[in-house]
């Protein structure tokens, strides 16, 4: 009798999970949202007709089920991820891979980038944009920028930017809807960066309204984008007001193609964009990373924060 194989992403949500014994921790991995990843391992248990996790009030555990479990799918995870190392072809030693995720590439380090180029023709610059969080070893990437709480294991994180948000604007916007004061709010389009359900309490409308001192505002209407980056084009076009990611828009606030029509931010507490890279077997930073390293620590401190 054959056996019925689970979907891949199931095992997988359930490996991650297992692994960090974190639904949060194991989302941020796979960049789903909690809800669902644990809906992925709730359809893996009913397939199995048990039981993989004890849910606990704040923590989990794995059952004994899961505990049999966990050690061969980590072990088959490791064992495709080495398969495919066997068939990749070596990689040339002046070549530089920089994983980030969409949004932060459009909006920030792409157009900066060659400034890096001029600066080190020698190197092959390479962006692999993705929203999945890319693992360094498996995927080939030898520095990315990630967005998260910056507890990664066997890696060096190192912090580039806070983040906030805050109501942003185009100035044309502005010019034909004055917003005097917070409650004006109400009057006009409001956009939401949906992205942010990815960050454990992450502030939205609803947070900035209470912070800006009108708690009874109706933050619930408006459009709605699961890319930042949409969201932030979108207010550039005229379509309304957004709920900003100070981090993606600062380019575009500093150049006044957006502004800020209130001074009320609220800080994304707990969550940065980090820099994040593998050392090398002695624990130092290879040449070509230490070159992007100093580099873009340089356009951060020479790039000022709008709010």
């Amino acid at each position: 009798m054959k056996r019925e194989i689970p979907p891949l992403m199931w095992l997988r949500a359930f490996e991650a999970t297992g692994r960090h014994l974190s639904f949060m921790k194991a989302a941020e991995e796979l960049n789903v949202t909690p809800s669902a990843l644990s809906h992925q391992v709730r359809q893996l248990e009913e397939m199995l007709g048990q039981k993989l996790f004890v849910r606990l009030n704040r923590s989990i555990r794995l059952t004994d089920a899961g505990t049999r479990c966990l050690p061969g799918l980590r072990d088959g995870f490791n064992r495709i991820a080495d398969a495919m190392a066997q068939v990749r072809p070596a990689v040339p030693v002046n070549r530089l891979v920089v994983g980030t995720g969409p949004a932060l590439a459009a909006k920030w380090l792409a157009p900066l980038l060659y400034k890096f180029v001029d600066a080190h023709p020698d190197l092959d610059l390479r962006i692999a944009a993705s929203l999945a969080v890319a693992s360094l070893e498996r995927d080939g990437i030898d520095v990315t920028l990630r967005f998260g709480g910056g507890n990664y294991e066997g890696v060096v994180a190192e912090k580039l930017m806070d983040e906030a948000v805050a109501p942003i604007c185009s100035p044309a916007f502005l010019a034909q809807h004055p917003l005097r004061v917070p409650a004006d709010l109400a009057s006009v389009q409001i956009l939401h960066d949906d992205s942010l359900c990815f960050v454990d309490g992450a502030p939205g409308w609803r947070e900035w309204a209470q912070a800006a001192g009108v708690p009874d505002l109706d933050v619930d209407r408006g459009l709605r984008f699961n890319h930042a980056d949409h969201g932030l084009d979108a207010a550039m076009e005229g379509a309304g007001i957004v709920l900003g990611r100070r981090t993606l828009a600062m380019r575009d606030l500093n150049a006044g193609r957006l502004v800020l029509p209130f001074e009320v931010s609220v800080p994304v507490r707990n969550t940065a964009v980090w820099l994040v890279y593998r050392p090398d077997d002695q624990g130092r930073m290879t040449p070509k990373v230490h070159a992007f390293r100093d580099w873009i620590f340089t356009e951060v401190q020479a790039e000022p924060l709008p709010f």
